[in-house]
């Protein structure tokens, strides 16, 4: 049962660090959705109008943009690009970057970081409850009808902000229905074209990006699988790297290291013999812009620091702003 929820839980992390954007995208999306329904079962954390002049619109408004904010923060903060820029401004002042790539890089961060808020957006509004009940008090009331009957001005405010929780006199709950249906079809239609305006926004841009690449599709696409391969080989191997030296420096402090047999053939296969000294580190680390030198693609910093180019010998003779993928 253990090794059968290891090999689930290592299935499900590869899944995750698939860099197949609409994979992640659409477990993203899934995930906020998912997250949602989670909230509307729990009392604690589901949503109650305060049914309040005021109130209502403050409350509405936040719970559609709260969680939304929070999420667009988590992305930014999860996004490895959001620190490659900051390793660039750090080291480098990011002078390597013109407006272009600087665009591109912000754009890349900030559209990837919409996709949980936009979604949770969406599945609020066209659910509609945050919005009855932020909008219900501005319906004019001058503007309802049921049957010969016209809305009572007294008041007015006050009646409409408490129809979302259904606490209506009985003499206006034709009212009521009225105001229900004319806000439902309200956030609906904005739902659905929330969706639509994003769903044209990304083909515009993938269209752009495409179109602007002076790469082949088949190139690029070699690019972005071997940009997959390098990083799961270098997470791999410094995990292996740092239990390895780890293992070594316990081994001198306490005299023995107790291991158990897969690190001891480890330690045994790849003994570390020292570091990597900071240069290094910060060579291989930061915002990249696709590279040639003499005519042979450089696919990513650890690519042209191998090739002896970081910080010195021949320039690239073609830089283009293009980012990783």
């Amino acid at each position: 049962m253990a090794a059968l929820l290891s090999e689930i839980f290592r299935f499900l992390s590869l899944f995750f660090k698939s860099k197949d954007v609409m994979i992640f995208n659409g477990l993203v999306a899934l995930g906020t959705v998912g997250s949602q329904e989670l909230f509307s079962l729990f009392s604690v954390v589901a949503f109650h109008c305060p049914c309040a002049p005021a109130r209502n619109y403050l409350y509405g408004l936040t719970a559609i943009g709260v969680p939304a904010l929070v999420l667009f923060l988590i992305s930014v903060i999860l996004n490895n690009q959001t620190w490659d820029l900051v390793t660039e401004c750090q080291y480098r002042r990011a002078k390597n970057c013109s407006a272009a790539p600087t665009f591109l890089l912000l754009s890349s961060i900030l559209g990837r970081a919409a996709l949980a808020p936009v979604t949770w957006s969406v599945i609020s509004l066209l659910r509609g409850e945050a919005y009855v009940c932020a909008f219900s008090e501005f319906v004019d009331p001058t503007s309802l009808t049921a049957g010969n009957e016209s809305f009572p001005r007294f008041h007015a405010t006050q009646i409409l902000a408490r129809f979302p929780c259904g606490e209506s006199p009985a003499n206006l709950s034709g009212f009521q229905e009225e105001v229900s249906r004319r806000l439902r079809y309200e956030y609906q239609l904005f739902g659905w074209l929330l969706i639509g305006s994003v769903t044209i926004l990304v083909f515009l841009t993938k269209c752009l990006k495409h179109y602007c690449s002076p790469l082949s599709y088949r190139q690029e696409a070699y690019w972005a699988r071997y940009r997959a391969n390098e990083d799961q080989l270098f997470q791999h191997t410094a995990e292996a790297h740092s239990r390895v030296l780890a293992a070594s420096n316990v081994q001198r402090f306490f005299g023995f290291v107790a291991l158990n047999k897969e690190d001891e053939e480890l330690v045994a296969k790849f003994p570390v013999q020292g570091t990597q000294p900071r240069p290094q580190w910060k060579a291989i680390t930061g915002v990249y812009l696709y590279r040639e030198n003499l005519g042979l693609p450089l696919y990513s910093r650890l690519h042209k620091w191998a090739q002896g180019l970081s910080g010195k010998g021949a320039a690239p003779d073609m830089e283009v702003a293009l980012l990783a993928p």
